[in-house]
């Protein structure tokens, strides 16, 4: 009787273990796995200079962008690169920048009306910039604001003074004639429409603007070569 009642609660033991295993397996089942994200950036075969994809790498590989989607602005190229979360390129496209060569921004030029601001002041900041989705003003188009404190943001081509030949500007095959506006980053309307809004549609993300002038390390503190 002993031998018995012993193998009866060892074959209880073993059903209720085998149970339990099952429940765990289908619980890991269920829980939702977090996508893992590349070593490097998916440039998916698009031209982009060594700048450009040294900054990308590290974004990934450091987990610098805190797995939101980022922007990479290549002043010295004027061009403007969209990636997810992942590391993947939406979209890359042609800019125009601030005026001057500098990386700084002068200072209280986001307090001064454009026509205050002198050409020499009108740069393009180099840095990392949380940006957002927003209004200039109520009942203007929307846009991805950089700086709010200096009053730098990426939007929509400026036309209003035909004079600046911005679409020409944005049209040619050099960077040499990109240098027109006050500090901000313009780009071809539907590359801002469907490409930076929808990356950036109920979330924050972030910019990155490369110097010109000074090294990455100098701008990116925590800055590192992902090759070495």
């Amino acid at each position: 009787m002993l031998v018995a009642a012993r193998q009866i609660v060892a074959m209880i033991e073993k059903l209720f273990s085998g149970i339990a295993i099952a429940a765990i397996v289908q619980m890991s089942l269920s829980v939702p796995v977090a996508q893992a994200r590349p070593a490097r950036a998916d440039f998916r075969e698009a031209p982009a200079s060594d700048d450009v994809r040294r900054m990308a790498d590290w974004v990934i590989a450091s987990g610098d962008d805190g797995g939101l989607p980022f922007i990479i602005v290549d002043k010295k190229e004027a061009e403007v690169f969209v990636f997810n979360a992942q590391g993947q390129i939406l979209g890359a496209a042609p800019a125009l920048l601030g005026l001057a060569v500098g990386d700084d921004s002068a200072p209280g030029v986001g307090t001064k009306p454009l026509s205050a601001i002198p050409p020499e002041d009108r740069t393009t900041p180099a840095g990392r910039f949380v940006a957002s989705v927003g209004q200039a003003e109520p009942g203007k188009p929307n846009t991805l604001w950089v700086d709010r404190k200096d009053n730098v943001a990426l939007h929509r081509v400026i036309t209003g003074r035909p004079k600046d030949h911005r679409l020409q500007r944005l049209a040619t095959t050099t960077p040499l004639d990109n240098r027109i506006t006050f500090g901000c980053i313009n780009v071809p309307v539907k590359f801002f429409e469907q490409t930076v809004l929808p990356a950036f549609e109920g979330t924050n993300g972030i910019v990155y603007i490369l110097p010109e002038v000074e090294a990455n390390r100098d701008v990116f503190a925590n800055y590192y070569d992902v090759d070495g």
